[in-house]
């Protein structure tokens, strides 16, 4: 195997300012989602720059799809390490994270100033339109993860527990159950060991990276038990939802429901809300976070900077530390059944969010039952991208606030 210190040297250079501005264009315009987002960066880094060929991309979409996280922003973050080391890493982020996270943050700093029926009409227009973009994320997730009978199983089992004992420690739960239960059930052919991409980073400097992301799992939880400041307290929590999100950015959503929510921190109501105009910013859904630091009580875009940099921290930390060790760990049979396992599992998951508490909080008459089947069949049927959706939704709502 190829050396990591001859892969960095023959590694291309590119400046971080320059990767800074050109995912900030895509940061600007990339609607759609994961799935359209890697379809972005596919177009632009493969087809029109030819910074990486087919199979790089490929590998490093894989490697972003068996990490948790927001699998688009750990592409965008390992293409920056590939072309800049971690100054570029980091420069990618921000250029693709901050168009959606300043939206966020100034739509949560401001809906407590609007007036009282005009807010109230359009949080219900961006909850109910959530409804119909998280059937949407359970319907396509189902036909990817759950295509036999064991894994529905896993999916019916995880959305059984979840709503039956709704809490993080629940879910944190059923995720390690689903992906134990993986490694015993699932038996996958062997993927054939690949040529890693240039990490620019040593498997020393990835272990040590990798022992940090695992230590803060356990030193944040004890920090903020001990020390009652509301930072540590948020980063505890964004940075745990962070770590533990598999399968796209929609399963952050009942585990950050059960963090924020349940502490009091954010009312149901402003919560769905967010989530619904989430889906009509470009960028990553991950951004959600900084709404919801701006919309907490005393909110400010202090919080909001802390919840968005806890909640990527993960992801900084897991496609950093793993690139180096991504050849080999590809082709292990066993962490592919667990992470089989684990991708059904989160498909229970969001459909127990589905139902609580997105359609709970959403839909209470026939006239809900009508919006959202509206639009549905607009993201479904009709095409149309989720932004115009949502848009549309809040509009509703704003312009007829008792409907």
């Amino acid at each position: 195997m190829t050396d990591s210190a001859t892969l960095s040297s023959q590694a291309p250079s590119d400046s971080p300012w320059r990767i800074f501005l050109i995912f900030l264009r895509l940061g600007l315009t990339s609607f759609g989602g994961p799935v359209a987002h890697l379809g972005y960066f596919r177009d632009a880094f493969v087809s029109r720059r030819g910074w990486l060929d087919e199979r790089s991309y490929a590998d490093l979409v894989a490697l972003c799809q068996f990490l948790p996280g927001p699998a688009s922003s750990q592409v965008g973050i390992a293409i920056g390490l590939l072309r800049a080391g971690t100054p570029g890493a980091f420069a990618a982020w921000a250029g693709f994270t901050l168009p959606s996270a300043v939206a966020l943050t100034l739509f949560a700093l401001g809906l407590a100033s609007w007036e009282s029926a005009t807010a109230s009409g359009l949080l219900h227009g961006l909850k109910i339109v959530a409804v119909a973009v998280v059937a949407q994320a359970v319907w396509g997730m189902a036909r990817t993860f759950c295509s036999d009978g064991l894994r529905i199983g896993f999916a019916v089992m995880a959305a059984s527990a979840a709503l039956l004992a709704p809490a993080a420690w629940t879910q944190l739960g059923i995720i390690l159950a689903a992906g134990l239960l993986g490694l015993a059930l699932f038996r996958l052919d062997r993927v054939a060991e690949r040529a890693p991409v240039a990490p620019r980073i040593s498997r020393s400097t990835g272990g040590l990276l990798l022992a940090f992301f695992f230590a803060s799992l356990l030193i944040l939880p004890l920090l903020a038990a001990t020390w009652s400041a509301p930072l540590v307290a948020l980063v505890d929590t964004f940075y745990r939802v962070g770590a533990l999100v598999f399968g796209g950015g929609h399963v952050v959503l009942p585990l950050l429901e059960a963090e924020v929510v349940t502490n009091g921190w954010v009312n149901q109501d402003t919560f769905m809300a967010g989530y619904g105009a989430a889906q009509a910013v470009p960028g990553p859904l991950f951004t959600f976070a900084a709404f919801l630091g701006g919309a907490m009580h005393g909110g400010s875009p202090v919080s909001a900077a802390v919840c968005l940099v806890a909640v990527f921290a993960p992801s900084f930390l897991l496609v950093l530390g793993v690139m180096p060790f991504w050849a080999r760990l590809s082709a292990n049979q066993h962490l592919q059944g667990a992470l089989a396992g684990i991708n059904a599992a989160v498909v229970g998951l969001l459909l127990a969010a589905l139902y609580d508490p997105v359609w709970t909080s959403a839909v209470h008459d026939a006239g809900d039952f009508a919006l959202v089947l509206l639009a549905l069949a607009a993201l479904t049927a009709w095409k149309l991208p989720p932004w115009l959706v949502v848009l549309g939704g809040g509009l509703v709502g704003w312009w007829l606030p008792g409907f």
